[in-house]
């Protein structure tokens, strides 16, 4: 019986995180979740149906912005799997209030680019230095990060441009650690998810709705899905693209192309 792999998954309860959860354990992993709800409803959910796909699947409650908790993140997972194979970067918030630019405050700029921004970079920090161990016990074993950044990497919205920057961070902190993680044959991907369903889009629905369908802000006419989500970064976990660090995969139905 081939040994399972372990993925670690922050803000994996709910929305794309579950998506990216559900799919790798339908991959072959086991899977731990990190969430920062007020109360473990839906990670207990997530965990009851990645049981029912096979997976060991655990929750740890922690603020991912937390030095304290994220090394506790990684203890717990250490002691429970023994190892990690994968670190999914996904947890992420966007502004309480979106406020235009000229109106937006330190106090939402500081929080955003915590959650969004420097807590993923120091938490890869812990985990690729973990992996390094891994390394050297086990020359061949898959390590890979993978960071869920957003279309808002590279597209203006003024109505919540600390987002927009905390995902541009992002996409440079994925071409930092691949580049510097390349010579322990750790890869390291970006996923740039568009127009996603979840519960953070659906305050904007009607909006993105007639985006999609009445005004081709996307060649493909539907919403993304978790599900789009989670088989791409499966995709990647199962180690099926073993020459390409540092590469971006955009899934936004096509929004990336510059129509005319």
């Amino acid at each position: 019986m081939t040994e399972r792999k372990v993925a670690l998954i922050t803000g994996g309860s709910r929305g794309i995180g579950k998506g990216i959860a559900l799919a790798l354990a339908d991959a072959g992993y086991d899977i731990a979740i990190n969430h920062f709800d007020p109360d473990n409803s839906a990670a207990d959910q997530t965990v009851a149906e990645l049981e029912a796909k096979g997976a060991k699947a655990v929750y740890w409650r922690g603020n991912v912005c937390s030095v304290e908790d994220r090394k506790e993140l990684l203890e717990g997972v250490r002691q429970e799997f023994g190892k990690i194979n994968l670190l999914v970067n996904n947890a992420g918030v966007a502004p309480a209030k979106r406020m235009d630019l000229l109106e937006a405050t330190e106090e939402s700029f500081d929080r955003v680019l915590a959650i969004n921004l420097k807590g993923p970079y120091f938490l890869t920090q812990l985990v690729a230095n973990r992996m390094l161990e891994e390394r050297k016990a086990s020359p061949d074993m898959f390590l890979a990060i993978v960071n869920i950044s957003s279309m808002s990497s590279y597209t203006s919205s003024t109505a919540r441009g600390e987002y927009c920057i905390s995902k541009a961070g992002v996409s440079m902190a994925t071409k930092l650690w691949a580049d510097r993680l390349s010579e322990f044959d750790i890869m390291v991907y970006e996923i740039q998810p568009g127009i996603i369903a979840t519960d953070m889009t659906s305050v904007v629905k009607e909006k993105y709705d007639k985006l999609i369908f009445e005004e081709n802000l996307t060649p493909q006419k539907r919403w993304g899905t978790p599900e789009d989500i989670g088989k791409a970064v499966s995709a990647v976990a199962q180690g099926y693209f073993p020459f390409s660090t540092g590469q971006v995969f955009n899934l936004d139905g096509g929004f990336h192309l510059r129509r005319l």
